[in-house]
């Protein structure tokens, strides 16, 4: 297991990925890490996943968003609205999840890449329509999150980001 500063210093966007499974119970460990994030109320946590391997599926989604046709896995977050308790901030509590999720990948040694899909309403009925939601009003695909090994030359390093004039104290 490896550190949390060099887990959030070193998660990067992984697009290409080594032809190899990824472990259902590595799969489920993702999913309760994102289960783990802070929502809006407890108890009202908008987020259900729904788990894609197979990969005529994967090419219907990677019709709509590209990265996700090679990907072993992906995870499409759905946000169930009718739970959310603040409606409109569905989407805070949803990315909130998926960055949960990112993180618990690269400390499982996978990489991973967040695909938005909300708030592009045609691409979230679309979404929504391959995975079997799209008669679901209370239902709304967030994003997907692809994960699997890094193929070669992509991997979980670090990049350093930090840039002080963007910090500003007590007035912009």
């Amino acid at each position: 297991m490896a550190e949390f500063d060099e887990i959030i210093n070193t998660r990067r966007s992984i697009r290409q990925y080594a032809d190899r499974d990824v472990s259902d119970d590595d799969i489920l460990k993702i999913i309760k890490a994102g289960m783990q994030a802070p929502g809006s109320r407890l108890g009202a946590e908008p987020w259900e996943f729904v788990v894609v391997k197979n990969k005529e599926t994967l090419a219907k989604l990677g019709e709509i968003k590209p990265r996700v046709t090679n990907a072993p896995v992906a995870i499409v977050l759905v946000a169930n609205i009718e739970r959310s308790f603040y409606k409109l901030v569905w989407q805070q509590d949803m990315g909130a999840a998926c960055e949960n999720m990112l993180l618990e990948a690269v400390n499982l040694g996978l990489g991973g890449l967040w695909n938005g899909v909300a708030p592009e309403e045609e691409r979230m009925k679309a979404i929504g329509k391959i995975i079997g939601i799209d008669d679901i009003t209370d239902l709304r695909p967030f994003s997907i999150v692809t994960i699997g090994y890094p193929a070669d030359g992509w991997e979980n390093k670090f990049m350093d980001k930090f840039d002080e004039e963007r910090i500003h104290y007590e007035k912009y």
